[in-house]
C-alpha cells in the first residue's frame, strides 16, 4: 500500500527496498517484518482510529483489497526464514509478539528499516528505546513520503537520542554486523 500508487504511496520506497533486501537477505534467519494492516472498513477501530479511516476510507482493506497489504515482493521471498508480525497501529510493539520473540532470541539490539521514518519508524525506535534495546537507525534504508519530515526526523534522531540510537548507512552496518 505504500509501494504502489495508492493515497498513501511513498515514492522513496523503491529507493530503499533493495537496500533493506540487502540488509535482511544477509540475516535473514534473523529478520522480522512488521506489516501494518489498516482498519477493514471506513469507521473501524478505536478512539482516534475510528476518525482516522473515515478520512482515509481509500485505504481501508474493504477498498485496497488483501493484496495491497502485502510485503513487497522482493521482502515477501525471504519469508521464510524470515518473519511477518502483523500490526493494526504505527506500533510494533502493541498487541503483537515482537518483543517476547526478541527476548526468546536472546537480542540486545534491533535494526530499524522500512517506512515511514516520522511515523512507523519512528514508534518503533522510541518502543524499542523504551525496551531497553540497542538501535541502529539504517539512515538509507528508511523513508518516508514527506522530505521535510523524514529529514527531521533524521535530526531528532541524531541529537535526541543520540545515547541510545546509533545512525549508519547500509555499508557500515553490513561492514560491522558481527
Amino acid at each position: 500500500m505504500f509501494a504502489e500508487p495508492t493515497d498513501w504511496h511513498t515514492p522513496w520506497m523503491q529507493r530503499v527496498t533493495p537496500r533493506i533486501r540487502r540488509i535482511a537477505l544477509t540475516h535473514s534467519a534473523e529478520t522480522i517484518f512488521t506489516r501494518f494492516i489498516p482498519a477493514s472498513r471506513p469507521g473501524e477501530g478505536k478512539g482516534a482510529w475510528k476518525s482516522y479511516y473515515e478520512r482515509w476510507p481509500s485505504m481501508t482493506l474493504e477498498r485496497l483489497g488483501h493484496k495491497l497489504v502485502e510485503l513487497v515482493p522482493e521482502l515477501a521471498a525471504l519469508v521464510p526464514p524470515a518473519e511477518v508480525i502483523d500490526k493494526w497501529v504505527y506500533s510494533p510493539w502493541m498487541d503483537t509478539p515482537l518483543h517476547r520473540r526478541l527476548e526468546e532470541r536472546g537480542t540486545d539490539t534491533v535494526v530499524v528499516t522500512g517506512s515511514e521514518t516520522d511515523i512507523c519508524v519512528l514508534a518503533t525506535v522510541l518502543g524499542a528505546i523504551d525496551r531497553g534495546y540497542r538501535v541502529i537507525l539504517v539512515s538509507d534504508a528508511i523513508c518516508s513520503s514527506a522530505d521535510e519530515t523524514h529529514d527531521a526526523s533524521l535530526r531528532v534522531y541524531e541529537s535526541r537520542f543520540d545515547q541510545q540510537v546509533t545512525i549508519a548507512t547500509t555499508e557500515e552496518l553490513l561492514a560491522n554486523w558481527r
